[in-house]
Parts: C-alpha cells; sequence; structure tokens
C-alpha cells in the first residue's frame, strides 16, 4: 500500500463551481480538490484513506460517484453523510425483482454494531436504507434511479465499496458506554 496518492477526476458538474480547498466525495470518500483544470480536479489522498476505502482498487478509466458538499440551506434527502468511509464491504450477490434490485454486502465485523434494520448506511456515497442485516452482512434495495444514476447499478459480486455508518450510532455509543459501564460496576461491587 503506497504511503499516498494523488487522483485526477474528471466530472463536468461537480467541477464547474470547484475551486482549491472545496471537497468532493468520490465513492464516497470525503477529498479536498487541490487544483481543478478541465472539468478534471485534483486530490491528494492519505495512507489512511487508502487503507480504510476502495479507492486503491480505482483504476483510470472506472466510474465513480461524485458529489459536491452540501450547502446550508438545502434539503437533506436522505441522512448526514459526512465523506469519512468507515471501511469497505464486499458484493455478495444481487437479486434482480420487476421494479427494484436487492443487493447483499458483506459487513465487516467492526461496523456490525452499528448497522440496524430500517437504518440508514452509506454505500459509495450514496445514502441508502438497510433492508436486513445480520451479523455478517446487510442488503439493500436499489430502485431503477439510483440504478442509473449512481455506480451501484454497475458493482458485480466480489467488488470492494467504501461504507460510511451512520454517524449518530457512532456518537451514541461513545455517549453511552461509560454510563452503561459505570452502571454495570456499581452493580457488581
Amino acid at each position: 500500500m503506497p504511503d499516498a496518492a494523488r487522483i485526477r477526476v474528471r466530472g463536468p458538474i461537480v467541477t464547474s463551481d470547484a475551486k482549491h480547498g472545496d471537497s468532493i466525495a468520490v465513492n464516497g470518500v470525503c477529498l479536498t480538490v487541490v487544483e481543478v483544470e478541465d472539468n478534471t480536479f485534483t486530490a491528494d489522498v492519505m495512507r489512511e484513506t487508502l487503507v480504510r476505502s476502495s479507492l486503491a482498487k480505482v483504476a483510470e478509466g472506472d466510474r465513480v460517484n461524485l458529489e459536491r458538499a452540501a450547502a446550508v440551506g438545502q434539503r437533506l434527502g436522505g441522512h448526514i453523510v459526512q465523506g469519512h468511509v468507515d471501511g469497505t464491504g464486499t458484493i455478495l450477490a444481487r437479486e434482480k425483482a420487476e421494479h427494484w434490485e436487492v443487493v447483499h454486502i458483506g459487513l465487516p465485523p467492526q461496523l456490525a454494531r452499528y448497522v440496524v434494520e430500517k437504518g440508514s448506511i452509506t454505500v459509495d456515497g450514496v445514502s441508502l436504507t438497510v433492508v436486513t442485516v445480520s451479523e455478517d452482512e446487510f442488503t439493500v434495495s436499489l430502485i431503477p434511479t439510483t440504478l442509473d444514476l449512481t455506480t451501484l447499478g454497475h458493482r458485480k459480486p466480489g467488488d470492494h465499496v467504501n461504507l460510511e455508518v451512520d454517524v449518530l450510532a457512532k456518537y451514541v455509543e461513545r455517549l453511552a458506554v461509560p454510563h452503561l459501564r459505570a452502571i454495570v460496576g456499581e452493580e457488581t461491587q
């Protein structure tokens, strides 16, 4: 794994008003723009990001999901997505139905406690609702619009995807665990 990387991404819509220092998410990974030229932006990627995400596997010519940072005062469709990838999952299977597609995604053990049925998860930067969850996998249902407008319609079994769990679940855990430990400690004394 390299210590760092510099990537160039072509995206006429996201670069139309982008400037040095702006944030643009690539497959759900928040990156800082260091240069914009000819509908293309350049960003530096740190080792930590390469280790936690699937960006190291992206090759020249691959399609990626791109999203500009949210602007204050706009509607929030979906859930709070920060672009801080927590880990990667693997596409396990796809089931096509008439009006949607169910995608099974492998769930890393360290993220399992944050994923709940009907909760939110971000897959390659796309805010989705969890349909089912077990200890080692979860499913999401993709509507035709999501299949058409994102790279998720092109992901195959075996492909790695970036996962960002709901930040609120992490905050609840962070706030509750010390109090729960204190209660359990008091009861055992």
